[in-house]
């Protein structure tokens, strides 16, 4: 016998629709790193996501065969057209860029870039990374530095014409006038950008200018993109944060170096609202990548970011707070490390 369900007007059902959440997609630089290129691959995926490798082309031949074999089980894993990349050069711009054209031409479905290397690695799990974005909808990430005022030694890179070559710089650069009505800005290479964002950079005429002076600046990598986003119609979306702990530790005659993460930093990477860290070394330390894979499969991670609230970078001049950013005359010890997790 059928029941027929007496619902009046003024009744109504309820149901816990779940949001939908943001789709990423993950452009990593491969160099010489394949295991730990297919550990972070797995700390990292997600079925809705999207993951396009680069490979360095000096990358041996047998690496290369082995990433792509193993990414063919993987539908939405794809191989970039590999280029040299020159450590300070432009070509690593422009292998970021020739990545997210890639992404944008292929109509894939994706909500936010996030460029990583074969040495980084999660602090949290992909349903965190996930919400938080969700919760940061046409929010950019990026580390920002006005370059003169607070990295005046590094204006050089920016006032001299540098010649990349296949294995670095050729000649003597010779000095030239920089950009009319341009604030130069310098931070790290590490993003996560809105695919409006990416849009921008690839197709706006604005970016044009940017493009075509700093193919001939040195260590592009850490100023073209905080430059082109902060004198342009972007700057507005900009956080002065890229959600990575990096600990810099003094190296010889090198001013500065990332420091190989080990055991002894987990507790330290564990303590900030930070979504990855970097470098890892599993010929150094192997233990530590074995703990966090630990961390983020039972989701024994801290989840202190719920209650964050990023402020825009509205204008960056004398009065603002220093950023985290170091400058690269500072000598740092690792007993000074706990300054140096993302904004504290």
């Amino acid at each position: 016998m059928t029941q027929e369900l007496g619902i009046t007007k003024k009744q109504s059902f309820h149901f816990n629709i779940p949001k939908k959440k943001p789709k990423i997609a993950y452009f990593i630089l491969v160099h010489h790193f394949p295991r730990q290129f297919k550990r972070l691959f797995k700390a990292i995926y997600h079925p809705e996501n999207h993951y396009l490798i680069h490979i360095d082309q000096k990358t041996d031949i047998n690496i290369k065969k082995d990433i792509k074999a193993f990414i063919e089980d993987y539908s939405n894993a794809y191989v970039l057209k590999n280029e040299n990349i020159v450590c300070g050069g432009y070509s690593m711009v422009q292998s970021q860029i020739n990545g997210m054209k890639y992404l944008l031409n292929r109509c894939l479905k994706w909500d936010f870039f996030i460029n990583l290397s074969d040495q980084d690695f999660p602090l949290k799990s992909q349903d965190f990374i996930l919400d938080f974005l969700n919760r940061n909808k046409g929010k950019n990430f990026i580390k920002i530095v006005n370059q003169i005022m607070e990295r005046p030694s590094t204006p050089n890179r920016v006032e001299n014409y540098f010649q990349e070559i296949d294995i670095g710089f050729s000649g003597i650069p010779y000095k030239r006038s920089f950009m009319k009505n341009v604030t130069s800005y310098v931070g790290g290479q590490w993003m996560i950008l809105t695919r409006a964002c990416c849009e921008f950079i690839c197709e706006s005429p604005e970016v044009k200018k940017f493009e075509d002076f700093y193919h001939k600046i040195l260590i592009a990598d850490e100023s073209f993109f905080q430059t082109a986003l902060m004198n342009t119609s972007f700057k507005e979306t900009i956080i002065n944060d890229d959600k990575r702990v990096v600990i810099w530790i003094a190296d010889g005659d090198i001013k500065l170096k990332p420091k190989t993460l080990t055991g002894s930093d987990i507790d330290f990477l564990m303590q900030g609202d930070n979504l990855f860290a970097r470098k890892f070394d599993e010929r150094v330390d192997e233990s530590i990548l074995d703990t966090l894979e630990k961390v983020l499969t039972t989701n024994q991670i801290i989840n202190n970011s719920n209650s964050i609230d990023f402020n825009l970078v509205q204008t960056l001049n004398i009065d603002t707070k220093k950023s985290a950013l170091l400058d690269p005359e500072t000598i740092i010890s690792p007993s000074t490390k706990q300054m140096l997790n993302g904004n504290k």
